[in-house]
C-alpha cells in the first residue's frame, strides 16, 4: 500500500459465512490462521528464507467481524534478531456500507529463519523508515526480554502455588466437567510451505477446544478476548497425531481463564505412548446473551 515499508505485508479478506461462528462473526480461529499467515509471510520477506512460528502474543481482541465486512491484516518485521525476528501485526474491519474502520486485533508474533543447509542464516537489521518504526525497534528488545524470563517466572509461580487450598464455597462446578479433548490428524492442507504443521492452524484448533471448555460454564457462546501466549516449544508433520487438553483454569466476575496443552505423537510414539509436547496457552473469554450483556461466569472448584 501507498506509504508502506518494502517489507510490510498488508492482507485484505471478506468475512463470509464459512469463516463466522454461530452467531455470523469471525471465527477466531479463522482469523488466527490469517494473522499467522499475513506474519510469516512478512518475516520470509525480510529474511529471504523460510520461517516458521516460534510464539505469538499479547494478543488482544476489541472488535468483532461480521460477515459481509473487509478484514485486513497488517504485518511488518519490527526488529531481526541473530536468527529470530518479531512481526507486529494489526487486523482492521472495515464495514463495506458505512465504511468505518475499527480495530479488531494487535499481536506480536516471533519467527524463526530456518537454516539453509548446514549453516544458520544471520539476519540483516531492519531498515527504519519512520518515527513509529524507530519506537517499535525500541519497544521489541523489551518485549523479547519479557518473553525470555516468562517460563521461569511461570516455573516460580507454579512452584509457590503448588499445594492444595481450601475451598467450601457451594454450588461450585467441578473443573474436571469442563476438560474437553480433541484428536486431530495432520493431513497435506494442515501444513504450511514448509511441511511442518501450520502454526495457524494449531493456534485455531486451540481455540476451538478451548471455547468448548468455556461454553460448560455458560448457556451463551463464548467470545475470545485475549490469549497470553501461543508458545510452539516443538514442529509438528504431516501424519502426526495432535492430541488437545482444555479445561478451565478459574473464572472471574465476567471472564474465564482456559488452559490448552498440545501434544504430538508420530506413529511410533502413538504406539508407545511418548508424546512431544509442541504448545500450551491461556485463552481468556467472556460471554454475552441476546442483549449483548455480560454472563457471569460460575465459581469453579479445582
Amino acid at each position: 500500500g501507498v506509504g508502506q515499508s518494502p517489507m510490510d505485508v498488508c492482507m485484505c479478506q471478506g468475512v463470509l459465512p464459512a469463516h463466522a461462528d454461530p452467531r455470523g462473526l469471525l471465527s477466531a480461529g479463522q482469523l488466527l490462521r490469517w494473522m499467522d499467515a499475513a506474519a510469516c509471510l512478512a518475516a520470509e520477506k525480510h529474511a529471504g528464507v523460510s520461517c516458521v512460528t516460534v510464539s505469538m502474543d499479547d494478543i488482544q481482541f476489541e472488535e468483532a467481524a461480521r460477515v459481509g465486512q473487509i478484514i485486513t491484516i497488517k504485518a511488518k518485521v519490527n526488529r531481526a534478531f541473530r536468527t529470530s525476528m518479531e512481526v507486529g501485526i494489526k487486523v482492521t474491519v472495515q464495514d463495506v456500507l458505512t465504511n468505518v474502520e475499527k480495530t479488531v486485533s494487535v499481536a506480536y508474533a516471533t519467527y524463526v529463519a530456518k537454516p539453509v543447509g548446514a549453516g544458520k542464516v544471520e539476519l540483516e537489521p531492519v531498515k527504519l523508515l519512520s518515527a513509529e518504526d524507530h519506537l517499535e525497534h525500541s519497544l521489541a528488545i523489551e518485549r523479547r526480554r519479557i518473553r525470555l524470563g516468562y517460563f521461569q517466572v511461570f516455573q516460580n509461580l507454579m512452584q509457590e502455588s503448588n499445594k492444595e487450598d481450601s475451598f467450601e464455597e457451594e454450588d461450585a462446578v467441578a473443573t474436571e466437567l469442563t476438560h474437553v479433548q480433541s484428536i486431530e490428524l495432520v493431513l497435506p492442507p494442515h501444513a504450511n510451505h514448509h511441511g511442518n504443521t501450520f502454526g495457524g492452524q494449531i493456534m485455531a484448533w486451540m481455540e476451538t477446544v478451548a471455547n468448548i471448555s468455556a461454553s460448560r460454564l455458560c448457556r451463551s457462546y463464548p467470545v475470545l478476548k485475549s490469549v497470553n501466549m501461543f508458545k510452539f516449544w516443538g514442529p509438528s508433520f504431516v501424519g502426526d497425531r495432535l492430541i488437545f487438553n482444555a479445561i478451565v483454569n478459574n473464572t472471574f466476575q465476567n471472564s474465564v481463564e482456559v488452559g490448552v496443552r498440545v501434544e504430538a505423537y508420530d506413529c511410533e510414539e502413538w504406539i508407545k505412548d511418548q508424546p512431544r509436547h509442541i504448545n500450551s496457552a491461556f485463552l481468556i473469554f467472556s460471554a454475552v446473551n441476546d442483549k449483548g450483556e455480560l454472563v457471569p461466569f460460575p465459581r469453579v472448584k479445582p
